[in-house]
This record gives C-alpha cells, structure tokens and sequence, in this order.
C-alpha cells in the first residue's frame, strides 16, 4: 500500500464510479448500496458519482442516490450539475487529433474489428450499428445515431471517443500503439472496461475531476476525500483521495495503489467499503 489512509473522521466527500463498483451486472443499484449511501449523506458527507459514462446515461444513478453534487461523466471532460443544469466543465478533444483516431481505428485490418464511437453533445454517432454498440446501447440506456463516415461530424469537438472490440488483448495492443503515438499532454488513454479503449482531453481524468469537486466546490484538501473505483480510468482518483478503495475485481495494478481492497461488485463491495471507513 502506498501511504496509510486519511483519518477517517475527516471525510466529508465521497466519490463513486458506476460500473463494476455501485451497479454489476443487475446493472441497477442494490438496496443495500443505496441504504448505506443514505446513511453516509445522513452525517453530513456529500456524495457524488464519476464515471466514464455519458451525462445522460449516469444521471438516473446521480438521482437514484439524491446526489445534490455535480455529476462527473466522460471520465470527467464533463462536469454538470443537475440540480441547476450548470455545467462546470466541459473539455473536448481536438479536430486533428479526432481525425488521426478516426483514421487509425479504420485502417484496413482494424475496421471490421473495432466500433468507433463519438460523444458530442451528450450524444452518441457511430459509423453503424454493431453487436457492441448494441449490448453498450442496452447497458446505457442510451440509443446511438449512425451517420456513415463519422468524419462528416467534425465541424463539432468530441467531448469523448471510444473504440470497442470483443478482443481485450487487442485494445491493449492498440492502447501501447497509441500511447507511443501520442503524449499525455496530447491526449489523455484509458481502459474503462477491458474491451474499451477510451480517449479524451489531456486535461481529463477523474482525479482531476474529483479535486475540482473537493477544492474548488467545497474548498476541502485531498485528505477530506475518499473514492471507490474498479478500473484503469479510477487511478488518477484512487490516488488522489485520502482514502482510496478499489473493489475486488479490479485489475491488480488498480488494487496496487489502493489503501484497500473491498469485496467484488457482486458482494456489494463499496457498501462495505462505505460502512468500514465512514459508518463505524
């Protein structure tokens, strides 16, 4: 473990990802996840939801747990508040570098194998209806828009591109590629889930989204914050908290930086979390 937890009676910010940390396959919150949530608001600490999923998709979980923070969707290039429709932050990634992306998931050997997706105002374009986009339309709630050559979108800046595959080992292979192609001032890469190869603005990520949320929102420190998470895209969050949790499936480079391990998604791992940390 790389620094011993904050005091945990100095908490007074929580910051939780969706999938694979409050929702699994049910894909909807337990009630037990959302009675300890509950009680965690009842002390007086605020809870708040980042996420890589699009501002559309993550608000029914943001009210679902009467949330009164901010919402962080895209991996945090998005920052909206519900409850004002004020949008704190909004970070795109550029034309030239959406085109390059564009071409390179649809060079000869990749097209057939990858579903490119573009983010633009709360939005979802892609080239074509695939199996991936179809299972990532159901889990999401989200309906995609098929415009053939997504290139004809880029008078707009996504806020968000995706490339899925079935092939894990296929996405780290492009995830390497492109992290030689491009520098983390250039463009921010990140795996959200196994099979998804996310990019967005250098600027991005939710550690920097939650520190805009503790410091700039309720002028608290890092050591007021803790976080659960599941995966690649939490690090940067997982390492700035002061409490920092990541559930029991996540990779175990994710579980490497944690200050601790909680059970899988299944178990409801983040509620025990919860109650370990902030309820006893």
């Amino acid at each position: 473990m790389h620094k011993a937890p904050a005091e945990v009676s100095d908490i007074k910010l929580l910051v939780l990802d969706i999938d694979g940390t409050i929702a699994g396959h049910s894909n909807t919150l337990s009630h037990i996840v959302k009675e300890v949530i509950a009680a965690v608001q009842a002390k007086g600490i605020k809870v708040a939801i980042a996420t890589g999923r699009m501002y559309c998709s993550a608000l029914r979980f943001h009210q679902e747990i009467g949330s009164t923070m901010p919402l962080v969707a895209y991996q945090g290039a998005w920052i909206q508040d519900p409850n004002t429709q004020k949008i704190h932050r909004h970070l795109s990634v550029s034309r030239d570098i959406s085109l390059q992306l564009l071409e390179y998931f649809e060079q000869p050997d990749l097209r057939s194998l990858l579903s490119v997706h573009f983010y633009i105002n709360d939005q979802l374009y892609v080239r074509e209806i695939t199996k991936e986009t179809e299972n990532y339309q159901q889990r999401c709630g989200v309906n995609a828009i098929p415009v053939g050559d997504l290139r004809q979108l880029l008078e707009y800046e996504p806020t968000k591109i995706l490339a899925l595959c079935d092939d894990a080992n296929l996405i780290q292979q492009l995830l390497a590629n492109l992290r030689r192609r491009y520098q983390p001032t250039e463009l921010y890469m990140t795996t959200s889930v196994a099979t998804f190869l996310e990019a967005a603005n250098t600027h991005v990520n939710k550690g920097n989204a939650v520190r805009y949320l503790a410091e700039e929102i309720l002028g608290l420190e890092s050591h007021h914050v803790m976080t659960i998470g599941d995966n690649f895209n939490d690090v940067e969050m997982l390492s700035y908290a002061g409490i920092g949790v990541a559930m029991g499936e996540a990779p175990v480079e994710v579980q490497a930086i944690a200050h601790w391990v909680a059970p899988s998604v299944e178990l409801d791992g983040a509620a025990i979390a919860m109650e370990k940390f902030l309820l006893n």
